[in-house]
């Protein structure tokens, strides 16, 4: 019997085990994935919203203020990629400037500090690659870049050495109301628990609805991104918005922590699994962002990608305890500002807990900071003292990124070890870089398999099932099979 069980290893679900990790209760983050954060959170802007967007006195509002702050607290304990470089929000016509008064007076609302409107001098002067078209913008000082799926992976690990268990590939089938709690069934068995946190994304309904009626509905949405080279990543200094509209806060132009240009996302509506690119949406997308910054070279394309958004007809978040079930919480309906505000979420969730009754007794000592060894980021001293001392640590597999064979271990004997490429990816960065993989792929897979006893056609390239190598072409005489 688990006192909390958190259905969802999303940004939501991460923050609510690193919190819940700090108090003398058993606690488990069930994943139907291999991994945590491989949806919504891994596919996304990766932006550190400001929160003068969401509607005054929304959960939006409340959350985003409050998670902009903590987040930024979060990411220096853990050792997560962050930078705050700020946001522009531009206008093309007067009809956008009454926009951005209308934002600057909502931000204001909402508790958002320092904002300003840039005439067109200092626009242009502080962004010289933005469209001459641009007439002003509205600066938003707290907004940051972040490292969305390195900041769930370090809130779960923290997590696990806090002494919260993590079930992946375990995926929830049903939940049954009971004296005790809640049985939660499974592929993996049954999971009893007192209290169950649901947080799980695109699917945040049918998990509801497995213990209550309809009483909020998942409208997937999905949004298709380029990622630029590095080339590119120094076009602009801040994140580029146009004016928000219906289908959300528009696309964006912004560099990421690791140095590249991320231009993105549409909106369109779609499937809860589906993150399939389209030649419409991409030509969108950079059609769009053109008109905000007209020298990006869409050449320096290295990857394209998408993620669904978690949207609800009520444009809001649903966080609440259910006034039916006691100790069934909701965390649903994330999309953006989703990974901006879920940290502060799981803060409230938390005291939401402990006026239901719930024994909540905080740790006398409990992990909250870590650090990662990033060989890239060292000078030559660290590097030779590392290598004397960790030899492994002086091989480089990912050339683009410069990734080591040591970081590459170490992905993989982490609290949550990495079973995939792409999950090596999402922790050290290897095929992050220019080919994409294509140069060091085969040897990161090669390093899991020795690593882990498997076979190499066993490792995939992410997911469950997503699989690289079939079987060999040729025997060891020559001969085809």
């Amino acid at each position: 019997m688990y006192d909390v069980a958190i259905i969802g290893a999303g940004i939501a679900g991460c923050s609510l085990a690193y919190e819940l990790g700090k108090y003398q209760i058993k606690a488990v983050l069930i994943e139907k994935e291999n991994d945590v954060s491989v949806g919504t959170t891994k596919a996304n802007s990766a932006i550190i919203h400001g929160g003068y967007d969401p509607l005054p006195g929304s959960k939006m509002a409340k959350y985003n203020v409050a998670g902009n702050a903590y987040i930024k607290e979060l990411c220096g304990k853990l050792d997560i990629p962050y930078k705050q470089i700020g946001a522009l929000i531009m206008a093309f016509s007067e009809a956008d400037e009454s926009t951005l008064e209308e934002l600057k007076n909502r931000g204001i609302r909402n508790g958002v500090k320092d904002m300003e409107i840039w005439d067109k001098e200092r626009l242009h002067r502080e962004e010289p690659h933005v469209s001459q078209e641009a007439r002003a913008a509205l600066f938003s000082p707290n907004v940051g870049i972040v490292s969305p799926w390195e900041l769930a992976l370090a809130l779960a690990e923290v997590a696990v050495e806090n002494g919260v268990e993590v079930k992946l590939n375990t995926e929830v089938k049903n939940i049954e109301k009971t004296d005790t709690g809640y049985s939660i069934e499974t592929n993996q068995g049954v999971i009893d628990a007192v209290c169950v946190c649901n947080a799980a994304g695109v699917f945040a309904d049918e998990v509801n609805e497995m213990v209550n009626d309809a009483t909020f509905k998942i409208e997937p949405n999905k949004g298709e991104y380029y990622l630029l080279d590095k080339s590119q990543g120094n076009l602009v200094s801040h994140v580029i918005f146009q004016c928000p509209n219906e289908n959300g806060k528009g696309v964006l132009v912004a560099p990421t922590v690791h140095g590249n240009l991320i231009v993105g996302p549409d909106s369109q509506p779609t499937s809860r699994e589906d993150v399939s690119t389209t030649a419409e949406g991409l030509s969108y997308v950079r059609n769009t962002a053109l008109k905000s910054i007209p020298d990006i070279n869409f050449r320096e394309s290295i990857r394209n990608f998408a993620g669904v958004r978690a949207r609800t007809k009520e444009d809001d978040f649903f966080v609440y305890e259910d006034p039916k079930n006691r100790l069934f919480y909701n965390i649903a309906g994330m999309a953006s500002p989703g990974l901006s505000s879920a940290p502060a979420i799981a803060l409230d969730v938390i005291e939401m807990m402990k006026e239901s009754g719930l024994p909540l007794t905080k740790k006398e000592a409990c992990m909250d900071t870590r650090s990662v060894v990033r060989f890239r980021e060292m000078n030559h001293e660290e590097r030779t003292a590392l290598i004397k001392e960790h030899p492994e640590y002086g091989k480089i597999i990912c050339r683009c990124e410069t990734v080591t064979e040591g970081e590459i271990i170490n992905a993989v004997h982490r609290p949550i070890p990495a079973v995939s490429i792409d999950a090596v990816k999402r922790r050290c960065n290897a095929g992050m870089g220019r080919c994409q993989g294509g140069f060091c792929g085969p040897r990161v897979q090669e390093i899991i398999a020795r690593e882990l006893k498997k076979n190499l056609k066993d490792v995939p390239l992410d997911r469950e099932g997503m699989i690289l190598i079939t079987g060999e072409t040729k025997a060891a005489g020559g001969e085809q099979e």
